[in-house]
């Protein structure tokens, strides 16, 4: 074989690695996906002609090989202990008050906290520098071997990086936690549902279902992720806390979670327990709690192990966003515009701290696929502010009692007739004077970015309906005080207040009086593209739908669906009598509103001046967009506190990135 072409592989071994090492570890890519993948495809080339070239340190080992008849167990060299665990701040101090008990020491010592991953321990063991084994926690003394797995995962290295810092040690055995990010879980869970397979239950359900797959080519296909968090036994490599620990798997091209906290106190972890607990939604994994471990490894000593469990650490667990109930009863949901969605009533079960009853079970396309039941016993979960959702039914529960359910051919409020229309997933009531749809579209029409009239609440608007004092938004500009104070719970004071938010609500702007009218397909946003072409309500009352699709960013969806919305005879009376009642609509600022046309932002991390809601508004306003992920078309990823993996992706492909004083200068 040709030296140079031997030189030429080695190069590109290097390169590749040195550029897995910059992006996953260190967050900071100095090339783009292309240039990454040209650079890969260069190197499969010469190892598909050359296969003596192929070095067990090769970025290109890690599709998958042949699979395995089963797996094989490994002892391991220090056993992988669970973890003591609390459920309280009182646990937490117990467990401080303890050790200093046990250590015969009154000054506090230090900790290093770490958030708690929830997906799946694995060891992975390198020998002079390459990674040479991997296997599962088990039963925490033998694992099961799945190193073809493991070696298709992006985040771990197949080789140890070369540092002037650190020497590679003759054997080091890593300890970490393999996991799949929120995002990626979502995809993963509706390709299998595509599919008509069953989805996972939550993403560490997932993540170890991948690992566990006896054909490593099927788990490479799989999203999965790696942070480090400790060692078993290590050669050469003296430690003395478990933060320099840490610091030196870093530094040896391992991947480390950038939210440990090192070296504090057990006040200190408190404070950062409750942070977490409060952004636990904003991070792109998911986490059950924080690790707290001595840092003195000296201190760890004394402390030993009890049966199970290392004495020197606790996990400090979340309150669970994922139990278990029983769907008790199905019923139907009307919203604004007619579409019936489906809502399981179940067992009360505790959810992240809420107490939920209800669930929602999305349309009927969503029920036959996850085969949900009356009386099944359910996986819910609750994420951030996400109205609770049913995951999953637990089929092996099943009793032969539970009855499938159908949708309703009726709308279940007024007994009209609901059609599915070709294409769509809903079923929608075809009568517009539905009760249930006339309460939504007034709830809608109040809200915060419409009319936003205060002290109109949903049951407030319930009773309007039901006695019949209004039939439309229209009525609620006909509303008096005597009529507002004989509704139950209503004093004559807290009527004249309504009366007064009504009256300060009629002068609005042309994007707010769109949104409000509740128009299918146009939300905020598109109710901003519409004003600012449009600028006064009788330009856009005149167009055509041809003139409307020309808008950028109108489809000819969204353009039927307002001409359609304009030419009702139903609607043109409720606008008439909105503006005889002194409703006015202020022209849209052309000056204000341009400002940011043409540019898209993606939102990353948590923003103090401003919630994600606000930022998003703000920018909408001033015509720019707001994406969900991050693209070429991207124009500024705005980073917050602790930003999420997006920020890794807009750095890959050279998007600018601003800062939260930056996004407010820009904003004002």
């Amino acid at each position: 074989m040709n030296e140079d072409i031997e030189k030429k592989a080695a190069e590109l071994r290097r390169a590749l690695n040195r550029h897995n090492y910059l992006y996953y570890v260190l967050d900071e890519p100095e090339v783009s996906d292309a240039e990454y993948d040209r650079l890969m495809q260069e190197l499969l080339a010469l190892e598909a002609a050359y296969p003596a070239l192929v070095q067990p340190d090769s970025p290109t080992q890690r599709v998958g090989a042949a699979p395995l008849d089963k797996f094989e167990t490994v002892a391991h060299t220090i056993p992988m202990l669970s973890l003591e665990n609390a459920f309280s701040e009182e646990d937490a101090l117990a467990f401080d008050q303890r050790l200093r008990r046990f250590l015969n020491k009154d000054a506090a010592f230090l900790y290093t906290a770490e958030p708690k991953m929830d997906g799946v321990a694995v060891e992975l063991v390198y020998e002079r520098g390459l990674l040479t084994e991997a296997s599962t926690r088990g039963d925490g003394y033998h694992g099961e071997l799945i190193t073809q797995n493991i070696r298709t995962i992006n985040t771990v290295p197949l080789a140890l990086a070369k540092t002037s810092r650190v020497a590679i040690p003759a054997r080091l055995e890593v300890r970490g936690e393999v996991f799949i990010p929120v995002e990626a879980f979502k995809e993963l869970n509706q390709q299998r549902l595509d599919s008509g397979e069953p989805p996972f239950a939550n993403p560490r359900n997932a993540a170890a279902g991948s690992l566990r797959q006896l054909d490593s080519r099927i788990t490479a296909k799989r999203p999965l992720d790696l942070f480090c968090y400790g060692i078993g036994a290590v050669s050469d490599l003296v430690f003395t806390s478990h933060w320099e620990i840490l610091k030196t798997l870093k530094t040896l091209g391992l991947r480390v979670n950038p939210h440990i906290r090192p070296r504090t106190t057990i006040d200190e972890i408190l404070a950062y327990y409750i942070d977490l607990l409060d952004k636990r939604h904003t991070f792109a994994y998911e986490m059950d709690g924080i690790v707290l471990k001595v840092d003195d490894l000296a201190l760890q000593k004394r402390l030993g192990e009890k049966s199970r469990s290392p004495r020197w650490a606790l996990a400090y667990k979340f309150p669970p966003t994922q139990e278990t109930s029983r769907v008790l009863s199905i019923d139907v949901q009307v919203g604004r515009t007619g579409a019936l969605t489906p809502v399981a009533h179940l067992e009360p079960v505790s959810v992240g701290g809420v107490t939920v009853s209800r669930a929602t079970l999305h349309n009927e396309d969503e029920i036959k696929k996850k085969d949900i039941r009356v009386g099944d016993t359910v996986l819910v979960q609750r994420a951030g502010d996400v109205i609770p959702e049913v995951v999953k039914a637990m089929t092996a529960k099943r009793t032969g009692a539970e009855q499938a359910f159908q949708m309703p051919h009726l709308c279940p409020v007024c007994r009209s007739a609901a059609l599915r229309l070709e294409g769509e997933a809903a079923w929608r009531c075809v009568n517009a004077s539905c009760p249930a749809q006339v309460k939504e579209r007034i709830k809608h029409f109040a809200s915060k970015g419409a009319f936003d009239i205060d002290g109109l609440g949903d049951k407030l608007v319930g009773q309007l309906v039901e006695k019949g004092l209004v039939s439309s938004y229209a009525g609620l500009f006909h509303l008096d005080g005597p009529t507002l104070a004989g509704l139950e719970r209503m004093a004559e004071k807290s009527a004249q207040n309504l009366v007064d938010a009504i009256e300060k609500s009629k002068q609005v702007t042309l994007g707010q009086f769109i949104y409000a009218l509740g128009i299918r397909h146009v939300g905020e946003y598109v109710a901003r593209l519409l004003a600012r072409r449009f600028k006064i309500w009788s330009a856009l009352v005149s167009t055509t739908a041809e003139e409307l699709e020309a808008v950028e960013g109108i489809g000819p969806q969204v353009s039927q669906s307002v001409r359609a919305f304009l030419d009702n005879r139903e609607n043109q009376k409720n606008i008439e009598q909105m503006l005889d009642a002194g409703v006015t609509i202020e022209p849209q600022d052309e000056d204000v509103t341009e400002a940011l046309a043409g540019k898209t932002f993606v939102l990353t991390g948590a923003l103090e001046s401003m919630t994600r809601a606000e930022a998003k508004a703000r920018i909408e306003t001033l015509g720019g967009k707001v994406g969900s992920s991050v693209s070429p078309r991207t124009t500024y990823v705005v980073t917050g506190k602790d930003p999420g993996s997006k920020l890794n992706k807009a750095k890959a492909l050279g998007i600018t990135l601003l800062r939260e004083k930056e996004f407010e200068d820009m904003l004002s």
